[in-house]
C-alpha cells in the first residue's frame, strides 16, 4: 500500500471527490457497497427496459391501421353505458385516440 492517497477517476465530479475525501473509512466502505448495489440496480433497469422494448415489438397486433403508430395501445372507453376500443398513443404532450370498434361486436 502506498503512502500516497489514490487518484480519483477523471470523470468523477469534484464535489463527489471532495465528499469522499472527507469521509471516514467506514463511510467510504458504506459508499462503496451502496455504489455497487446502485450500479447493479441501474444496469438491471436498462436490461429490463430493453427486454420490454423487444417484447412490445413482438406483441404488435395484426390489425394495426396504417395511420396508427406501432407504439399505440388499445384502451377501452365507456360512453353512454357502451364500451368501445380505441387505439391510443402519445404525440409529444398530447394523447391521440382513434376508434377501433365496440368491445362487444354484437352492439
Amino acid at each position: 500500500m502506498s503512502d500516497e492517497p489514490p487518484s480519483p477517476p477523471g470523470n468523477l465530479p469534484m464535489d463527489i471527490v471532495d465528499a469522499l475525501n472527507e469521509a471516514t473509512p467506514e463511510e467510504l466502505r458504506d459508499v462503496a457497497r451502496y455504489a455497487d448495489a446502485l450500479a447493479e440496480h441501474k444496469e438491471r433497469e436498462v436490461r429490463l427496459e430493453e427486454e420490454t422494448d423487444d417484447a412490445d415489438v413482438e406483441k404488435q397486433p395484426d390489425d394495426l391501421p396504417d395511420d396508427v403508430p406501432s407504439k399505440a395501445t388499445i384502451t377501452i372507453k365507456e360512453i353512454n353505458d357502451n364500451r368501445y376500443y380505441y387505439w391510443q398513443w402519445r404525440e409529444g404532450e398530447t394523447v391521440t385516440s382513434k376508434y377501433k370498434g365496440p368491445v362487444n361486436p354484437d352492439e
